[in-house]
């Protein structure tokens, strides 16, 4: 793991203020918070932004309508993290945003100094907490230091104030991690969850398994859970549960279809038969809560069971017998050493116990912070890149939007080995391109425009291959072979992003033919070189020779003939259709 600073949160900072320059930094900073801890969506947090009042203790206003809760926000952004403690008054000032909601004479003299439109988005949000049973919660969000004593205070300011409120103070260590989680793509994360342990129904439950390390302060639970309440689980929080989950739902698998039946026909056996599920967070407790006990989850995170939750969300129902094992595991990220210890423990785990879906490499690689960057990257650009395998139709209910464009990421890989690394490598396997050894070589960076002209060339070259089987074997090589002819012609990133806007409204004609000469060139060399009699080497074989690339380059320098000076002037149409793009543009 890469250590999080307070460089890293003026980095993200900055980075808002180039798409938002007429904010200050103080409201870049809460929507800033809003976007990683509330709401994904950038325009939500910064249309959550109240203006112009901040002697009100107000700063934004979210409301979130599935969840029924009203989000209060207010920022204290210094430019040095822990510079100061915060003050007394300001913190129960703040808290005293539940008293003034739930009074009627209280909230109408507050209302009466805030502007306009900071007004009506505090009378929209309370209607929503008297007429339809939101939630209010408040967060006091800074880059300072607040005492224990004064959180405790503020929490029973809140209490007072409004049974059905709460409050959280969240300071600059605090902040860090929220950054780290961000970073890792754990945002929004799931605050709290509540999940209640089994028992009665003829279910004897003497304890919870507990367990606490005292050298590593780890501590552990093991508990029976009702099928229902972790289909309500899901419904309640949703895809965020399993952000640190390598995989998506893989919907109608084979094992997947085995829990179904299992919970329609021996719903007493789902116990027995089922792996369970593990949940990873920062801190747990057991508790009572209206005669139920109940393990209360700070910012819980499923690593492994998603395909347990998720088919029994699709089928469990509020009568159902069935049990499932769940395991919680608390690790104190306070430190640099604690979070690193967080995150090796969480790639062990998942690559432990997801066995019943087999993991492979790129699963591994799913939720390496390039990969993060890269998903967020190319969503600015209407991208959706699968970072995790799942099928098409989760990937897209999850983006919520449908995108122009949908790559997987081990297309991505593919087309950047095949244009830069010896093309044989690639006809090994796909996993094989998320090793160690190669997957810095195939993704060293995060910027789409490095990827996307390698991406755009492969679809020329599977069009040109279509209909002929020889070229299907050698695709790969063809795509080395032309980009190494062309990549100089797009060697400013200008010039890249120049290239994939033009293929993502029409194409290159010139770039078509170029593809059709090279494979021409590429089987007459496959030809001339596979033998002949009972030892010819089939295509299949034959392309599957490391350094092919370069023994073509050779005889290409040497025999291209016709489709050599063919080859030449279609590359100079394409020297031309650049240039006239850029005019156009």
């Amino acid at each position: 793991m890469n250590t999080v600073t307070e460089q890293d949160l003026k980095t993200e900072i900055a980075d808002m203020r180039e798409r938002f320059p007429r904010l200050q930094d103080s409201d870049l900073f809460v929507s800033w918070f809003l976007k990683c801890f509330v709401t994904e969506k950038e325009e939500e947090a910064i249309a959550a932004l109240v203006g112009g009042s901040k002697d009100k203790s107000l700063d934004a206003i979210f409301v979130d309508e599935p969840a029924k809760k009203v989000f209060v926000v207010q920022g204290k952004y210094r430019h040095r993290m822990d510079a100061g403690t915060e003050h007394r008054s300001d913190v129960t000032a703040f808290a005293d945003l539940a008293h003034i909601f739930a009074d009627n004479e209280a909230f109408a003299s507050y209302i009466e100094g805030l502007e306009t439109a900071a007004a009506g988005k505090a009378e929209a949000a309370r209607k929503r907490l008297h007429s339809r049973g939101y939630r209010l919660q408040l967060y006091y969000v800074t880059t300072g230091r607040c005492s224990p004593s004064l959180t405790e205070e503020a929490e029973r300011v809140v209490r007072q104030g409004d049974s059905t409120a709460s409050i959280d103070i969240i300071d600059g260590k605090r902040i860090l991690r929220l950054l780290a989680d961000y970073l890792d793509g754990v945002a929004p994360p799931v605050p709290l969850l509540e999940l209640e342990i089994e028992n009665g129904q003829g279910i004897k439950l003497d304890g919870v398994l507990q367990r606490f390390d005292g050298h590593t302060r780890i501590e552990s639970w093991v508990f029976p859970v009702g099928v229902w309440h972790i289909a309500e689980m899901y419904e309640q929080s949703g895809i965020r549960l399993f952000a640190r989950n390598v995989r998506g739902f893989l919907e109608e698998t084979a094992v997947n279809k085995n829990m179904e039946a299992t919970l329609l026909r021996e719903p007493d056996y789902f116990w027995y038969y089922n792996n369970g599920i593990t949940i990873i967070c920062d801190q747990a407790e057991q508790k009572n809560s209206n005669g139920r006990k109940v393990m209360r989850i700070v910012n819980p995170q499923v690593i492994n069971g998603q395909q347990t939750t998720r088919t029994l969300h699709k089928k469990a129902t509020k009568d159902s017998k069935a049990t499932v094992l769940v395991r919680v595991i608390s690790v104190p990220r306070d430190c640099d050493e604690e979070s690193n210890r967080f995150d090796n423990l969480v790639s062990k785990i998942v690559a432990a116990t997801n066995w019943q879906n087999a993991i492979r490499a790129s699963d591994l690689m799913s939720n390496d912070r390039r990969q993060i960057d890269l998903e967020r990257n190319l969503r600015k650009l209407d991208y959706q890149y699968l970072r995790k395998r799942q099928s098409k139709g989760e990937a897209r209910r999850h983006a919520g939007v449908r995108h122009r464009f949908l790559v997987k990421k081990d297309e991505l890989a593919q087309a950047v080995a095949a244009c830069d690394l010896d093309p044989s490598i690639v006809r090994e396997g796909k996993e094989r391109l998320f090793e160690e050894r190669f997957y810095n070589q195939v993704f060293p960076n995060a910027d789409p425009n490095y990827y996307l002209p390698r991406y755009w060339l492969v679809a020329y070259t599977q069009f040109a291959a279509r209909g002929y089987p020889e070229r299907a074997y050698a695709k790969w090589v063809v795509t080395h072979f032309v980009w190494q002819s062309m990549a100089k012609i797009l060697g400013t990133r200008h010039q890249r992003a120049l290239f994939i806007r033009v293929n993502e409204r029409s194409n290159f004609e010139s770039l078509g033919k170029l593809c059709n000469l090279a494979y021409k060139g590429v089987i007459q060399f496959y030809r001339s070189r596979r033998g002949t009699g009972e030892k010819a080497k089939d295509p299949s074989t034959f392309f599957q020779r490391k350094g092919l690339h370069r023994d073509f380059a050779n005889y290409w320098n040497r025999d291209g003939g016709k489709y050599k000076s063919q080859f030449s002037k279609a590359l100079k149409a394409f020297k031309d259709e650049m240039r006239e793009a850029a005019e156009e543009n």
